[in-house]
């Protein structure tokens, strides 16, 4: 990440003139070419293909890249240093940064409708109605902790009892002490990914995959091996000769529900993991964090089977089955693992927050009354999207999920960087699909969560149809599958 001096981000990436000419694709428009140009960056921007701190080309470089005058490119630089998108200091060259309010990645409230934008950068619920009860009910148990500090590094017991009997109830017995509470999925990843990876190290991820599992890896100084995921699931065949070959250290995935194919491994699958983390003595994470929403078909099968084994590393969270408010989640892992987790959390938040861990229990105790409600709500929110999707853009290959918060669709073209810096000019903010990948691919599908209102929904199809509309003319329906769109 960049990082500030005088308030000022400095760069630790370089763009080149050939890679912003490919993602801008089809930039020009019809009004003055500094202003396309300009509208263009700016989207990029926003969209997050274009990271904030980023050190741009050269004014020269843009122009004989874009082949346009250099003239043009200054003119365009001098009205995103006006508007705040880029700054320039002498030793940085000209970075990219935000003006306040301007609604980038990420936004100041993802997932909602914020200044006529509906942002639909994250996959996450509102809160269920039943959320107001349990925070009154969990301030009813809170006098009798207040007599500690509140520290308590593993989670508080009557919580981690909750988790592990929800796991014992799936088939994969548990006790309280193989689960460690966390502030969010997010960083029992990071705890998982600091405690067995370091500079250098591999760790394989799905392709596309979660992208914050693939920032975890690189934080701590991992190189991401990706595996790809199709319309089929994850090829395992690939998976087991990559963790031959590569001897990674750590193995990553979202075996249900995935983020964000919607695929969901089968039970001959997990068992040929588990095998695999046997016999090549690697840690197999999985991420549970979508597991409790399946819309149709059967439920998946716990992904750490009998729970037997230790190279089998569960992680849960309350985000996406309640709500992304209550930061909570969870390690469900060997007794041992988790005693060294708790100890490495110690130089990061020492604990989670207590309220946060009473309301929790709260919203498990009443887990078989308020999921059936999310789901139905999902469906619905799921089966609109979908049929939009499909008047609006018909020529979008556009899969039905059984279950998650999203549809991996595939665009037929290599654009989706482009629609999604434009985006934002007709009222939609989506992250471009090689935000999902590791390697700049991906462009050919976007993520389009299900998980706002179908209000909320329409007014994002209308943008999205609108954006594609504009790449270029008759673009909306195009006339061949992987023709691309743009000249």
């Amino acid at each position: 990440m960049a990082h500030m001096i005088d308030g000022l981000p400095q760069p630790d990436r370089r763009l080149g003139g050939p890679r912003l000419r490919t993602l801008l694709g089809a930039w020009q428009h019809g009004g003055p070419t500094y202003r396309a140009l300009a509208d263009g960056v700016r989207g990029l921007v926003r969209a997050g293909a274009l990271p904030l701190g980023t050190r741009m080309p050269s004014e020269r470089e843009v122009a004989d890249a874009l082949g346009v005058s250099r003239t043009t490119v200054t003119a365009a630089y001098d009205l995103l240093r006006e508007e705040r998108f880029l700054v320039s200091r002498r030793g940085s060259g000209t970075v990219t940064t935000t003006p306040a309010g301007a609604g980038t990645q990420p936004s100041a409230l993802v997932g909602s409708v914020h200044d006529g934008v509906v942002d639909l950068t994250a996959a996450a619920p509102s809160a269920p109605a039943a959320l107001h009860e349990a925070c009154v009910d969990a301030l009813d148990r809170l006098p009798h902790l207040l007599g500690g500090t509140g520290y308590v590094p593993l989670g508080l017991p009557v919580l981690r009892a909750a988790i592990a009997a929800r796991y014992t109830r799936r088939g994969v017995p548990t006790t309280a002490d193989q689960v460690l509470v966390t502030s969010g999925a997010q960083q029992a990843l990071h705890l998982l990914m600091t405690a067995f990876v370091g500079p250098g190290d591999r760790v394989v991820v799905e392709h596309p995959t979660y992208p914050h599992a693939i920032e975890a890896a690189r934080d701590a100084g991992a190189r991401p091996v990706p595996v790809p995921v199709g319309p089929d699931g994850l090829d395992l065949d690939l998976l087991e000769s990559t963790v031959r070959q590569t001897a990674p250290r750590l193995v990553y995935l979202v075996p249900d529900h995935h983020n964000p194919t919607g695929t969901s491994l089968d039970a001959a699958g997990r068992a040929r993991v588990r095998d695999l983390a046997r016999r090549y003595r690697t840690t197999v994470v999985g991420d549970e964090t979508l597991t409790d929403l399946t819309l149709h078909g059967p439920e998946p099968v716990p992904f750490a089977g009998d729970g037997t084994d230790a190279l089998v590393v569960c992680v849960g969270s309350a985000s996406k089955t309640f709500w992304g408010g209550l930061r909570i989640g969870w390690v469900r892992a060997h007794r041992d693992l988790v005693g060294r987790l708790a100890q490495r959390r110690g130089s990061v938040d020492i604990a989670t927050s207590v309220l946060d861990q009473l309301v929790t229990t709260e919203l498990l105790d009443r887990f078989d009354e308020l999921l059936p409600a999310r789901r139905d709500l999902l469906r619905t929110q799921r089966d609109a999207l979908v049929a939009m999707l499909g008047e609006s853009l018909p020529g979008w290959r556009v899969p039905v999920p059984a279950g998650g918060l999203s549809t991996w669709v595939d665009l037929g073209a290599p654009v989706s960087t482009t629609l999604a810096a434009l985006a934002h000019r007709h009222g939609v903010q989506v992250p471009p699909g090689p935000r999902f990948g590791v390697d700049g691919s991906l462009d050919d599908h976007l993520r389009v969560p299900f998980s706002a209102p179908v209000d909320a929904l329409r007014r994002a199809v209308d943008g999205l149809a609108a954006t594609w509309a504009g790449l270029e003319p008759g673009s909306a329906s195009p006339a061949g599958r992987g023709e691309s769109l743009l000249v």
